[in-house]
This record gives C-alpha cells, sequence and structure tokens, in this order.
C-alpha cells in the first residue's frame, strides 16, 4: 500500500474538530484506492502565538515544502487581534507557496435549503477562481499619525517585483488617516486566466464570466485587457465581463447563467462568501489555495467560531469536501468523487445533520456515517 503525507494544520476554535473528522473520512476515501494516509500535524494558531509570540517560521516554511498538500482548519481568537494571525499565517503560507489560485465550488446539494425562492441544485453549481496573491491583500498598507512618514517595500518571492512609496503629511488638519494600495502584474494575471480556461475546457464548461470596478478603479483595467487577450486562445468558450457590484445583484437573481467565475483577490473573498450563503451556509463550502506545480492548502472557508469550540456540534462539511478537492489535487480522483458522493448522499437523506442544517447531530456523528458509507457501500 502506498503512503501519502499531509501536513496538518488544525489552528484555532473548531478547526481542530472539524479537521478530525475530515481525516476519518479522507483515510477511509483513500483506502479504497490503497493509498495509506500519512499525518504531519503543525499547532500554527493563537496558543502557539500567545504562549510564545510566534506566528510562522522561514525553517517552518521550508519543512511544509516537502508536502504537496496541507489539509488546514481554521485561524482567529479573540484573544488576539484581528489580522495577525491572518497575515502572519495564512497570508503568508499562500504567498510563500505562491498559492495563485483559490478554488471555491459554490453548489447546492440535494437536500439542504437555500434563501433563494424556487431555485433548485440544477440552478446553483458554481465554480468561482480567486486570485489570491495580488491584489489588495498585500502588506502596502498602514495608519499615519501627524506628520509621520512612511515608507513601505513589498517583494514577490515568486519574480522580483518591489513595490515602495513615500507619504509625508504636512497639513495641521489632519490627525490620522490609513491607506491601503493594491496591485496587479500582467504575469500574475495571466496565470489565473490561463487556469480558469484551461479548467473550463477541461470540465466542459462553455462560459467564463469575470468582475471587476474598471468604472471607478482604472487599475482594474489591466485585469480586463488580460481577460480579452487570454480568451482569443479559447474561441469555442464564451466570456462575459461584470461589474463586481452587478454581479452580486445576479448572484441572487439568476444563479443559472454562472458556471465558471473569475475574480481579482479582494472581491473574489467577498462574493464567494455570497455564494456560500445561496448554496445553504458556510458549513458545506469548501476552498482551496492551489500553486499547481506546488505545494497547495486545503480547508473551509469558514472561520474558527471560538463561542463553539470544544462543543461538537460545528458542521464538518465544509472540511471534508475541502479533502474531497485535496485528494482531486493529488491524483486521488475516485477517493475525491466517492466522498463528494456520500456527502451528497447523507445530505439528500437528511437524517445526520449538525444545527446549522437544522439537524441535532454531533460533529463527530457527520464524520462517523461519512466513513461508514464509504466503507459499505464502496467494497
Amino acid at each position: 500500500m502506498k503512503t501519502i503525507s499531509i501536513a496538518s494544520i488544525g489552528g484555532d476554535g473548531i478547526g481542530p474538530e472539524v479537521i478530525r473528522e475530515g481525516k476519518k473520512v479522507i483515510e477511509a476515501a483513500a483506502s479504497l484506492e490503497h493509498i495509506n494516509i500519512e499525518w504531519v500535524d503543525y499547532d500554527f494558531g493563537a496558543e502557539r502565538y500567545l504562549k510564545s509570540g510566534k506566528l510562522i517560521t522561514d525553517d517552518e516554511l521550508d519543512e511544509l515544502s516537502k508536502f504537496k498538500a496541507i489539509y488546514f482548519g481554521a485561524l482567529g481568537d479573540p484573544r488576539v487581534p484581528p489580522g495577525i494571525l491572518e497575515l502572519g499565517i495564512i497570508i503568508k503560507i499562500r504567498t510563500f507557496f505562491d498559492q495563485y489560485i483559490n478554488l471555491r465550488p459554490v453548489k447546492l446539494y440535494p437536500g439542504v435549503e437555500t434563501p433563494l425562492k424556487n431555485k433548485t441544485p440544477e440552478d446553483i453549481n458554481i465554480y468561482f477562481i480567486r486570485e489570491n496573491t495580488e491584489d489588495f491583500y498585500s502588506d502596502l498598507g498602514i495608519k499615519i499619525e501627524k506628520k509621520q512618514d512612511s515608507e513601505i517595500s513589498f517583494k514577490l518571492k515568486r519574480q522580483k517585483y518591489s513595490i515602495s512609496f513615500h507619504i509625508e503629511t504636512k497639513s495641521e488638519n489632519i490627525d490620522t488617516f490609513s491607506y491601503q494600495l493594491g496591485f496587479l502584474t500582467q504575469f500574475g494575471v495571466e496565470r489565473v486566466f490561463k487556469y480558469a480556461f484551461e479548467m473550463a475546457r477541461e470540465k466542459n464548461i462553455k462560459k467564463i464570466t469575470t468582475a471587476d470596478k474598471a468604472n471607478v478603479m482604472p487599475f482594474y483595467g489591466l485585469w480586463r485587457e488580460i481577460f480579452k487577450k487570454i480568451s482569443e486562445n479559447y474561441p469555442e468558450i464564451e466570456t462575459e465581463n461584470l461589474q463586481a457590484d452587478a454581479l452580486s445583484m445576479w448572484l441572487i437573481k439568476k444563479p443559472e447563467k454562472f458556471s465558471l467565475v473569475v475574480l481579482p483577490n479582494l472581491f473574489g473573498d467577498i462574493l464567494t462568501d455570497l455564494g456560500a450563503a445561496i448554496q445553504g451556509g458556510l458549513g458545506i463550502a469548501p476552498g482551496g489555495n492551489i500553486n499547481p506545480e506546488g505545494t497547495s492548502m486545503f480547508e473551509p472557508i469558514h472561520g474558527s467560531a471560538p463561542s463553539y469550540k470544544g462543543k461538537n456540534i460545528s458542521n464538518p462539511l465544509a472540511t471534508i469536501l475541502a479533502g474531497s478537492m485535496m485528494l482531486e489535487f493529488l491524483g486521488l480522483k475516485k477517493a475525491s468523487k466517492i466522498i463528494e458522493n456520500k456527502v451528497s448522499e447523507l445530505l439528500l437523506e437528511g437524517k445526520v445533520r449538525t444545527y446549522d442544517l437544522g439537524g441535532k447531530s454531533k460533529t463527530e456523528d457527520v464524520g462517523n456515517e461519512l466513513v461508514k458509507k464509504i466503507l459499505i457501500t464502496e467494497k
């Protein structure tokens, strides 16, 4: 039996609980392909930071590079100010491994209610691709006190881009202000659209939609130009370009219009949470941070929900579905499909479901039921 090693980061809050269930399900599905999963666990998160002041070191990032995949729970703790864990661990991992694709499937499963009137699973089945390393999610921002000078530089590891600037305040009337700069590169945008169009070909998707705010933020003009340029190599695929606010409206009115949506980092973050809502909630919304040639990280898109920590009531399906995505990335397509099929079966039956889906099942009940379904029905 072949062994595959996967790094695991439980993180904070409910993260370790949902990762625990995901591991059980992944192991069961992988065993049907005669694969043994070896987990290597890391304690990155709030507890370690509060005890030692450590987030994630360069040596630890180098160690993670030995793995093809990272299975990640959630980060966030009310004892740690917002942004410290997110920038110091999540964004650092994404940047270090150049995980430039954030893939988020939005799928309404049978047996799950959507807040959209008269919409069915046939209407909501969308792949979102979010650019994951550029745009406004960078260190190019700061709060400035009166008369304070600021100078900041930023380098991308993948290529020697440098961005530096200087700001000086002179007005006595300005006490405090803040700024955040975003950036796009031709290299960064081209590879996202190439990935999207190739994925559309592979999955026989006939239309790609993108959205931005080029009407009021001219730097998104580059995004549009490159979309048009790359699309010319795929004449069989229909293209559509919307403003991001218009896309949010159409996702509510007619989600069936969309099959594959490609978005800049900021709008992708916001609109995929909207996508999670229309598919029935964050509890069934997985995501993957992907470098097609490198180390990739798979996670639920929900947060750490610290108030539910240790209660064994949180929905692990988003984490389990992220595990399915991870297995597909690792080449275990049969095991990946088995997990998704059994999740669909479980949701359609409606007997085992957590509180967020109107049930009373425990977190571990969901994992145990899926393991049973996988091992009994697939042998």
